[in-house]
């Protein structure tokens, strides 16, 4: 039932999310990360299991069906939107908390060997902007913004903008400077 609840809850986020999106059926038949999401529930079901090669072998059905690509150990939370997911990875040890957003092109990277945590915590309500690079055991904070491009190697705080490459925390009087300029 939990399957089923989530899967309602994502639709029901994409389409207050997707300005584009018409009908849940639209979102639910045509939007891939829905389908990533939900093929993903079943590889880490399987993972849990120890079953790694059938988790492995959904998880590749799944990355060549939707240009998604998430390691079947990863954790998603509720409420998790991938727009436009062509190109997003997502690493074996990455945990993603509810209603989090990112877009194509982004990768949640492993940086390391050891079979440790090697991949970024996402808390509750982050949005990770296009072709972003987020690598290793790194936290971004609740309600923390990862700018378009940025590459982000060190925690980011709670509420908290990062760009740049490597990214560094903007205040919010710098925001307020460029969207004068803008």
């Amino acid at each position: 039932m939990a399957f089923f609840r989530n899967a309602a809850h994502n639709i029901r986020r994409t389409m207050e999310n997707d300005p584009a999106a018409h009908s849940r059926i639209e979102v639910l038949l045509l939007y891939p990360h829905i389908k990533a999401i939900g093929i993903h529930r079943i590889a880490h079901a399987c993972y849990r299991m120890h079953l790694f090669f059938l988790a492995r072998l959904i998880s590749n059905i799944a990355r060549f069906w939707t240009g998604i690509e998430i390691h079947p150990g990863a954790k998603i939370g509720r409420g998790f939107l991938i727009d436009h997911g062509m190109g997003v990875v997502i690493g074996e040890t990455a945990e993603i908390g509810d209603d989090c957003q990112i877009y194509h092109g982004v990768t949640l990277g492993g940086r390391g060997t050891a079979h440790t945590k090697r991949h970024p915590t996402l808390e509750d309500g982050v949005m990770i902007g296009a072709g972003a690079k987020c690598l290793g055991n790194i936290t971004i904070g609740k309600g923390a913004k990862v700018g378009a491009n940025a590459v982000v190697l060190q925690d980011v705080p709670p509420y908290a903008t990062a760009v740049g490459i490597p990214a560094r925390i903007i205040t919010a009087q710098e925001k307020e400077e460029k969207q004068r300029q803008d």
